[in-house]
């Protein structure tokens, strides 16, 4: 029956909450209807269920057919293990059979298999090239195990007499979707951040253990609510302020946001010898060295732990039945545990059983050490449901289904192991009734009576090891360094690297097919390709390599992935046509490397792009399409701070079919902008809001102390593209009707602008292209009456820019005057503006005065007031100096780009700013108030040390390199050309931007 082409669905029967299937019908359609020669796949026949997420109808609709007997079925799949009953002979199984690890539980299943001469083919065991499993629900588990957590929480919190928004939360299951629980999730957030919490119960501090995928799972809903992540370090500190108010009489005091705290070994334990540091390799190699310590600097400070790590007997405990009676009598504010990882009698002592859904807290009283199913008394809470991710079903499915579809063919259409790729045939437990050379240490394992690891024991072959053999071990002890070396092997991103006092060296069965083999062949370390080498390079250069240096610790750690994980450095290349400039870029940063590179030669183009991982374009937009195209045939993500324009656009499909991420303005404007806007947007929506206007404003300005000439405005580079984009026509949407402005008078159109967070700022606002183009992108042009997108200065910019070109100084036409080889002077090229030819003479004098006067007699400004700021502004540039002007300006607008750039410059210390406002507007239905949503950034230059760094350099590289961090550690799913509107996208930036430093400020009101 194997490779006969038919698979089957098991019905779900080990647990009425399991609701879960491994094949969506979607799945299933695509692999009936593209045909079995090109899928491997016949026929799909669905054991009958009523308790599935997705009912028979839909399976029978997409061509699947509907029947309890499976007999015609070769290769069968379920997600837990079936009755013993439900064992066909010589099948082929796929399910999580959790026998691997020799658990005595599943062993009756296991010798059932054997007996029936079937072939077991295990999920947990499909591992990568990178060793990291490919099939596993841990984000569903930590999503579904938070928010159930948060849910008892406020049960919790009324029975000791505190009112929270947290009671309005129901658990996971109650819920529709993800993103309905993510959206009452949210609307508990908004209460907290418009209401608070008492602060009889704040600090509320939640501790997440580990930074894998249920941690990162659970993270992800903490950080739907208002929150600040704190360093363990930290926490002394901030409950030493909650003390201070207490102190001063501010117990009434309401507390607008919640604490997280990751923490991993290193924040656990401490090495018994005081002269020695963590070591996390010598901690798992001996962790007989190190004493816990997270009862003693971590527990104290927290209200809720959520346990996120797997443990095995031979480690610490986190927190031991004794430890947390202490704690509780010395008055530790903790509430609650969350468990997601189930660990019965593990790394939490007093968990001694599972919870369920329907009843998924235990109250725990270490006054008498009793259990009790209820909400009301002394003690903590604790959650400890053990199939958490079926609370989310259909996404979970999706998920699951997403990636097992991609091997079903060819597991069905295969009658033997040696046709099936290697991380395939690593999975196999049993084939045809044996078991497989991987797993001839099972029955050993039995034999010995051995408690199970609590580690995933990952194939040997994952792990690209040299073995050599042992033999025989039926001495447990034996057993137990064996288990400790395969752990260490299969699982070295984990920390579990081998140390030389505690190595053993082992052949389990035969390794087949493998060629010559590196030990821990493990991707560490990431290659990122920086094209151009202006000012916005050096930040990005400085925040990518940092990683894995302790600098970037508090800003990486709530945003590590599966993937990122297991990348300790990255490596930066800076490629510019001019070596010297990519040199100055990577001078005294370590792990960067600086490369001439001519992007017209396609040849050394394509040798760079396809020795890296992350490619980031900072040159001029013209060149993107050229370096994109590369990244496609190489099949490698690229990012960029530009627009997207018609020839990126023209990628997008190719992008897609290439598998590859082309991230486009991912800068301040375009960028952080978008990830600002959707942020509010889409809390707007979860809440059921509609936006009534929407108003972006954002400009790049010197800060106050600089803004010390007249037009007060300064230019950090070539001042030719914002002359020029104060030429361009606009259009907005204003109180439902659309608005147009000319390009000649967008700089008489500037309006003063006053931001209420911000009354020192005296600003105006000119309107930005075409506003309406983001309505469409953000989704709410149908909603919005108003959309406008500015671009700030300080006020009086536009009378006088605007008087300046109505003079002529930004004409581009060539000038007569300046195509005589006698070059004109500055004094000469000013008259002639001015119509003053006859007052041209070595005696005259120009000043603001006859300046003023001429634009007035003119006509060219109708005020006075504004003829003598434009008149200083003239004179201050140095129009009126009898100095000659160079050969290379041909026409006005290139004088007066010249003398811009040279009158204009930051000069010694002095700092730019960035300033980006938005401002929504949301009607909500049923009578509700309107809410005005406001969010800033303003960012200021920074100096360190001997160099300087311009904010707007900060604020476009910053975010090109937390896309390029994104991309590596795989956040970002979508393919093709991208912008950052989605919140796989924006969520984690903004916070890797917080971390960084930026001050992004929101307000409701």
């Amino acid at each position: 029956m194997l490779g006969n082409g038919v698979v089957g669905i098991l019905s779900e029967s080990t647990n009425k909450w399991e609701r879960r299937v491994p094949l969506t019908p979607a799945h299933c359609a695509r692999l009936l209807h593209g045909g079995s020669g090109k899928t491997g796949v016949a026929r799909i026949i669905v054991q009958p269920s009523t308790k599935r997420i997705h009912h028979d109808a839909l399976y029978e609709d997409v061509g699947c057919e509907i029947s309890e007997d499976l007999s015609e079925c070769g290769l069968i799949l379920g997600i837990k293990q079936p009755q013993l009953e439900m064992i066909l002979p010589d099948r082929a199984y796929a399910f999580f059979s959790h026998t691997h690890k020799a658990q005595k539980e599943n062993m009756p299943l296991l010798d059932k298999v054997l007996a029936e001469r079937a072939t077991l083919f295990d999920y947990e065991l499909i591992a990568g090239e990178n060793g990291k499993r490919l099939l596993a629900f841990g984000k569903f588990a930590g999503r579904a195990g938070m928010i159930d957590f948060l849910s008892g929480l406020g049960q919790r919190f009324l029975n000791l007499g505190y009112s929270t928004p947290f009671l309005s939360l129901g658990t996971s299951y109650m819920y529709s979707s993800l993103a309905t629980a993510k959206a009452a999730v949210i609307s508990v957030g908004e209460e907290i951040a418009t209401q608070g919490l008492p602060s009889g119960i704040c600090p509320l501090v939640f501790v997440f253990t580990g930074s894998g995928n249920v941690s990162q799972g659970a993270r992800e809903i903490f950080k739907l609510l208002p929150h600040t992540f704190v360093d363990p370090s930290g926490l002394p500190g901030l409950f030493e302020m909650a003390r201070d108010h207490t102190l001063v009489g501010q117990t009434t005091k309401r507390v607008f946001q919640v604490y997280g705290c990751v923490v991993t070994s290193e924040d656990m334990v401490e090495h018994k010898d005081a002269s020695k540091f963590f070591d996390k390799a010598d901690y798992y190699a001996h962790p007989e060295n190190y004493r816990p310590i997270f009862h003693e600097k971590i527990a104290p400070f927290a209200s809720v732990i959520v346990n996120c790590m797997y443990w095995e007997r031979r480690f610490p405990r986190l927190l031991t039945t004794m430890q947390l009676q202490d704690l509780l009598r010395k008055g530790c504010p903790l509430v609650g545990i969350s468990d997601i990882t189930c660990d019965v009698g593990g790394s939490i002592e007093f968990v001694k059983r599972t919870t369920s859904i329907d009843s998924p807290f235990i109250r725990y009283d270490p006054n008498d050490n009793s259990y009790h199913h209820d909400m009301v008394g002394d003690g903590v809470i604790c959650s400890a449901v053990d199939i958490l991710p079926t609370e989310f079903a259909r996404e979970a499915s999706q998920h699951f289904g997403d990636i097992l579809s991609q091997f079903i063919g060819t597991l069905a259409s295969s009658k033997c192991l040696d046709n099936l790729p290697e991380h395939l045939k690593r999975a196999f437990i049993v084939h045809g009734g044996k078991l497989t050379s991987l797993y001839e240490y099972i029955p050993r394992m039995r034999n010995s009576d051995i408690e199970n690891s609590s580690q995933i024991l990952q194939p040997l072959q994952a792990a690209k090891m040299k073995y050599t053999t042992l033999i025989g071990a039926d001495d447990k002890a034996v057993l137990h360094k064996i288990i400790d070396s395969l752990t260490a092997l299969a699982n070295p991103s984990e920390g579990h690297v081998d140390s030389k006092d505690n190595i053993i060296s082992l052949k389990v069965g035969r390794l087949k097919g493998t060629g010559p083999e590196k030990e821990n062949e493990i991707k560490s370390e990431a290659i990122v390709l920086i094209l151009g080498a202006g000012r916005v390079c050096r930040p990005a250069v400085e925040f990518l390599t940092s990683i894995g240096r302790g600098s970037s610790r508090k800003w990486v750690k709530s945003y590590v992935t599966d993937e990122s994980r297991g990348i300790t450095s990255i490596r930066v290349i800076v490629a510019s046509l001019f070596l010297k400039d990519a040199e100055e870029i990577t001078e005294g940063v370590p792990n960067a490397t600086a490369v001439q590179l001519d992007i017209a030669k396609k040849e050394n183009l394509y040798n760079y792009i396809s020795q890296v991982d992350v490619v980031i374009s900072l040159l001029p937009p013209s060149c993107h399409s050229i370096i994109a195209s590369a990244c496609i045939q190489f099949r490698k993500h690229l990012v960029t701070a530009s627009y997207v324009d018609d020839s990126m656009s023209n990628l997008d499909e190719l992008a897609k079919d290439s598998g590859i991420t082309i991230l486009c303005e991912m800068g301040l404007d375009p960028g952080i902008d978008h990830m600002m806007a959707m942020k509010m947007i889409n809390q707007a929506h979860v809440r059921g809001g509609k936006i009534k206007s929407f108003t972006s404003y954002c400009g790049g300005l010197p800060s106050p102390d600089a803004a010390n000439n007249p037009l007060a405005y300064k230019f950090s580079w070539s001042p030719a593209g914002a002359i020029r984009a104060g030429r361009n026509p606009a259009t907005y949407k204003y109180n439902g009707e659309i608005v147009h402005v000319d390009g000649d008078k967008l700089y008489d159109s500037a309006s003063r602008l006053s931001i209420p967070d911000f009354p020192a700022f005296a600003l105006e606002c000119l309107p930005n292209r075409n506003s309406l183009v983001y309505g469409e992108l953000y989704g709410i042009e149908n909603e919005a009456s108003t959309i406008f997108r500015g671009t700030l200065r300080y006020e009086g910019f536009g009378e006088i820019m605007g008087t300046l070109a109505r003079i002529g100084f930004f004409n581009s036409e060539a000038n007569p005057i300046l195509q005589n080889e006698t070059r004109p002077t500055y004094k000469t090229f000013l008259l002639a503006l001015l119509g003053c030819h006859a007052e041209d003479s070595a005696e005259s004098i120009v000043g603001e005065k006859l300046i003023a006067d001429q634009i007035i007699a003119l006509g060219l400004c109708t005020k006075r007031e504004t003829a003598v700021k434009a008149a200083k502004t003239i004179v201050f540039l140095g129009f009126h100096e009898k100095s000659k002007i160079p050969i290379s300006c041909q026409c006005a607008f290139d004088v007066t780009c010249l003398r811009m750039e040279e009158r204009l410059a930051y000069s010694g210390k002095e700092q730019d700013m960035v300033f980006l406002h938005h401002e929504v507007e949301v009607e909500f239905p049923n009578g509700q108030p309107t809410d005005n949503h406001r969010a800033t950034l303003l960012e200021f230059g920074r100096t360190q040390g001997e160099r300087s760094y311009t904010a707007m350099a900060l604020t476009v590289g910053i975010p090109a390199a937390i896309g390029a961090l994104l991309l590596l550690g795989k956040n970002i799913k979508a393919k093709g050309v991208v912008r950052p509107i989605d919140p796989d996208i924006y969520v984690p930036a903004l916070d890797i931007l917080e971390a960084y430093g930026f001050k992004l400020v929101e307000k409701t009101d």
